[in-house]
């Protein structure tokens, strides 16, 4: 029996997991809470994710709680387009769906051959060639054919495995809000719920998830929201840093306002937004009869201007269950680990360079700046937009 460890109950943890046990491995998930929970928020898929959600054969029920996100274009704080909204081409068009409806679509993809043990915090990593790889709690030791970092930024198997990949600060902070439809505003028929907007270091992005009145298959409907901000994270209290943001936001063209003044403190989630720089060397290290692989965050934490974190990891699930879909320990699964790191690395590398383009437009400061910023952006975003939507596009899981 071949047999895995998945450290880290996340998108890309539950996604491996559940992908490695419905092709016959025996599958232990160690969450370091005290359960595996959702953040209460909602994410945007783009069509690089809904494909690899599919090539892991949970694509099926994604209609029943995803949203199509037209695109409303990107304003300025005084309401002038920079740049108009467009029609979205074939399955280039993204979805957005409520993080606690695709956590559930990954938890029953599980199903039985999974073993879950939550309260367990990695930290020892055993990597001696000639033994099976192992993580340890000081407790406990699970050794298995392959081991799966999915624990995130602050990875301990990361920093064990690829010291030269630092966490620093992307220099801005991020707070999402979804408001459930109870309590949403009621918009005039001619103003969108979504699109998104630019400021001096400052950005409000917002996505209706369903229709007023009906959620399609999730009972959390309503309209999510995500504001960045240049500057650390804040440490007050959540309502504190609400009025804070409706306090930034106050001159902002509607619905802005009116969605910041329905959303509560309970609802707000705040992010201290970092990256990794500079990527790990590698994201596949052959041990003993398998080896280690990083995957999501753990790998390529990057900020979240595109949108493509919880995509790239749900990419790695799907490149990675196909790998090792039929390697056997010993030189097959070896095998099968460099090739993850030879098919991700360089993909990865690409979205994190896309990023940090966008980040250098969305962070501009001071007049001269921004105003060679709105004067280019028409021309700029569209571009970068463009070039990261082809390179998302482009992606398909390996057969």
């Amino acid at each position: 029996m071949r047999t895995a460890v998945v450290v880290g109950a996340g998108i890309g943890g539950l996604a491996t997991a559940g992908a490695l046990a419905r092709t016959g491995w025996q599958v232990t998930l160690l969450e370091r809470g005290d359960r595996v929970r959702a953040e209460r928020t909602a994410l945007i898929l783009w069509p690089n994710g809904v494909r690899a959600l599919r090539a892991l054969d949970l694509g099926a029920g994604l209609a029943a709680i995803a949203t199509p996100l037209p695109d409303a274009g990107v304003r300025r704080p005084d309401g002038q387009w920079l740049v108009q909204p467009r029609p979205v081409l074939g399955d280039r068009a993204p979805v957005v769906v409520h993080r606690e409806d695709l956590h559930d679509a990954l938890v029953a993809g599980l199903g039985d051959k999974v073993e879950i043990r939550t309260g367990v915090e990695v930290r020892t990593v055993r990597v001696a060639d000639g033994e099976r790889p192992a993580v340890g709690d000081g407790r406990s030791t699970y050794e298995a054919d392959l081991v799966v970092a999915a624990d995130g930024i602050d990875s301990v198997l990361r920093r064990r495995l690829a010291p030269e990949a630092a966490v620093v600060s992307s220099g801005c902070a991020a707070w999402r809000a979804v408001i459930p439809w109870y309590r949403a505003p009621e918009l005039p028929p001619d103003q969108p719920v979504g699109g998104e907007t630019l400021g001096a270091g400052y950005r409000f992005v917002a996505a209706s998830l369903g229709e007023r009145g009906s959620a399609g298959g999730s009972s959390r409907g309503g309209i999510y929201w995500v504001a960045t901000a240049a500057g650390a994270s804040r440490p007050e209290p959540p309502a504190t840093q609400l009025a804070l943001l409706r306090r930034w936001f106050a001159d902002w063209p509607a619905p802005i306002v009116d969605l910041l003044a329905a959303t509560e403190p309970e609802d707000l989630v705040q992010q201290e937004v970092r990256e990794l720089r500079p990527l790990p060397k590698s994201y596949g290290f052959p041990i003993g009869t398998g080896g280690i692989v990083l995957l999501g965050d753990s790998a390529h934490a990057m900020p979240h201007h595109l949108g493509q974190g919880a995509c790239l990891a749900l990419e790695d699930a799907a490149t990675l269950a196909a790998l090792v879909r039929e390697a056997i320990p010993g030189p097959p699964l070896r095998d099968a680990v460099e090739s993850y790191s030879r098919l991700r690395r360089p993909r990865t590398a690409t979205m994190v360079r896309q990023t940090r383009r966008m980040a250098a437009v969305l962070q501009a400061r001071g007049r001269l700046a921004l105003r060679a910023r709105d004067v280019a952006l028409g021309t700029i975003t569209p571009r970068l937009m463009g070039n990261a939507a082809s390179v998302a596009a482009q992606w398909r899981p390996p057969a």
